[in-house]
């Protein structure tokens, strides 16, 4: 077994890849076993999480990158004026689901309790399944706003 402590600084560009296949709730984990699809087998004992196209091993002959297997998610469009994406964007976040905000588009997991919700406030959405990479939030994001807590009283 490999040990992996953290995804490769500059991995060489043109060598053949063999994917470390992973769901998003593995990638989250600092600790974790898997086996690339060639069957080599790796133990991962990370500082942070891996990403979606992450090497995390080479050899002469291959790197090994990390592969998120895509899952179901919503799709909602954001053709709309700013101001109505900005409504979207507070509308699901509001209802504490993770996102992934891209520029034309969110996407959030496909949730019952989701697609209800979407429904009552008129938002169009499409079904997909794709790699689903919602924002972490550790302290600041550049470019993506800030955390936050709140409480109700």
């Amino acid at each position: 077994m490999n040990l992996v402590r953290s995804a490769l600084r500059s991995p060489v560009p043109d060598l053949p890849e063999i994917a470390v296949r992973a769901d998003r709730q593995k990638l989250a984990k600092r600790l974790w076993r898997g086996a690339a699809d060639d069957g080599t087998d790796f133990g991962f004992e990370l500082e942070t999480p891996l990403s979606h196209g992450d090497a995390v091993w080479a050899t002469p002959a291959a790197k090994y990158v990390v592969r998120q297997a895509p899952e179901p998610v919503l799709e909602i469009p954001l053709d709309v004026p700013p101001d109505a994406a900005a409504v979207i964007g507070w509308a699901v976040g509001n209802l504490h689901f993770a996102i992934e905000s891209q520029r034309t588009r969110l996407l959030a997991p496909d949730d019952t309790g989701l697609r209800q919700a979407l429904d009552r406030m008129g938002i169009h959405y499409h079904e997909a399944v794709e790699v689903f990479q919602p924002h972490r939030f550790a302290g600041s994001l550049a470019g993506h706003g800030h955390a936050h807590g709140h409480h109700h009283h």
